[in-house]
């Protein structure tokens, strides 16, 4: 009879531990990274008969539990982890990129629009070039293209910055991913398999590499105890209990450049958000070298054609701006109406006026070049913008077959917890009628 104590006693210990499981997975529903666990039991190993003289033919000895299982699939996890890497780097180009677009200012107040309202009030003044007023306007025009060339500058500038900021900061945070993946590594080591606590260890092992992931594009391996193993351009980030680090450093032109923590140069990350850093860094600064070249090309032929037309007093015209070697050094010269060169060599007053369409308008002008500069960057956005989309409508599947594995359904775990309710009480019953069973012999004796 103390079998029947044992296999009821046995049952109820195993579905408690499976409650517990099934509590646990309710109670973290809504907890990211958390794969949804289960008890797995076996029968327990019967108990061997004393008696020399006694042969057992059906002898039990109920249930153990013989491991947590943790719901998890590692190609899911993987494709996960990759489409959060090419939807990080989608993200962050997208961000800069709009942030890029709006300093490069294709508003009234911007470089090309203003540029333009200069020509039109130059052709204003060609009807009338005695007129001081137009004069006064022209020349206030001009001044406000050059300060609008510094200000793009100074707002591209504000642009890169930003992004060298948000790239430490994601170095930062790759950094305390590979800190804590050493950290798992050495616990995963040392924990036993089947457990839960092993089970939280892959758990947080998954969420540094999740993290990890959406900032750079790592190659990632497991070696013994699933401990994971992390590598970058060739240079190892992640072995056992040891880990990297990675410094980033901002150039003077706003690109970034990558390196681990000793020195040694990495190549630029290809994706996740510090390789979308990159590149947005890159594009930034390649508007910033376009701006500087138009500039100059803005002052050197702005410059030339003054020089060819005459002020009132017949003076050759002097140079109109300055340039410095950069868009923020742009700066108008003249404010004075009569220093104005309106007229051309040969006196006639507006003759140099009317020069201007073909010297500073036109194929391979700056007004020109800039129109092709802004589609340029309208077209690199706009398939940035559909690339994010993809990557997020992406990244939503991957997750949701993820989801379908490793996450917690709670109308399953209600279900699960109302069978495992009635197999505990049944095992208590057993317990029950064993007692029952034994107070009546006792009572026949």
């Amino acid at each position: 009879m103390s079998d029947l104590f044992i296999i009821g006693a046995s049952g109820t210990k195993a579905y408690r531990t499976a409650m517990a499981a099934i509590a646990e997975n309710i109670a973290n529903a809504g907890t990211d990274g958390y794969s949804r666990r289960s008890v797995r039991t076996m029968e327990a190993g019967s108990s061997t008969a004393t008696m020399a003289v006694y042969l057992d033919r059906a002898n039990f000895g109920g249930t153990q539990v013989a491991g947590v299982n943790r719901a998890a699939d590692p190609y899911l996890d993987a494709a996960v982890r990759n489409s959060s890497m090419a939807l990080g780097s989608a993200t962050a180009r997208l961000r800069w990129l709009q942030d890029a677009e709006t300093a490069m200012n294709d508003t009234g107040t911007g470089v090309g629009q203003l540029m333009t309202g200069m020509f039109q009030n130059m052709e204003k003044l060609a009807a009338s070039p005695t007129d001081t007023s137009l004069r006064v306007t022209t020349l206030d025009s001009i001044k406000r293209v050059a300060e609008s060339f510094a200000q793009t500058d100074a707002d591209l500038k504000n642009v890169s910055a930003g992004i060298a900021t948000e790239g430490q900061a994601s170095v930062t945070t790759i950094n305390q991913s590979l800190k804590s993946l050493a950290e798992i590594n050495n616990s995963l080591l040392r924990a036993q398999p089947g457990t839960s606590a092993y089970a939280q260890l892959l758990d947080s092992r998954d969420a540094a590499l999740q993290t990890l992931s959406e900032n750079m594009n790592v190659s990632i391996s497991f070696g013994a105890h699933d401990s994971a193993q992390v590598s970058f351009g060739g240079q190892t980030l992640v072995s056992g209990d040891s880990a990297a680090s990675l410094a980033m450093t901002a150039n003077a032109d706003g690109t970034l450049a990558l390196s681990m923590a000793d020195g040694t140069a990495l190549s630029a990350p290809a994706s996740g958000k510090l390789g979308g850093l990159f590149s947005a860094a890159g594009t930034v600064a390649e508007r910033r070298e376009s701006l500087d070249t138009l500039a100059e090309q803005f002052v050197t032929k702005m410059n030339e054609w003054h020089n060819e037309g005459r002020t009132d007093a017949g003076d050759p015209g002097a140079p109109l701006l300055s340039y410095g070697g950069s868009a923020a050094t742009v700066t108008a010269l003249i404010t004075k109406p009569e220093d104005l060169a309106t007229q051309s060599q040969d006196g006639k007053l507006n003759g140099n006026l009317l020069n201007v369409t073909t010297m500073l308008r036109g194929t391979g002008s700056v007004e020109q070049s800039w129109t092709t500069l802004i589609a340029s960057q309208a077209n690199l956005l706009s398939s940035t913008k559909a690339e994010y989309e993809t990557a997020y409508s992406r990244n939503d599947q991957s997750v949701a077959a993820r989801e379908a594995v490793s996450g917690v359904d709670l109308d399953m775990e209600a279900a699960d917890l109302l069978r495992i309710q009635q197999a505990y009480s049944a095992s208590a019953k057993i317990i029950q009628v064993a007692k029952e069973t034994i107070d009546s012999i006792m009572n026949i004796i």
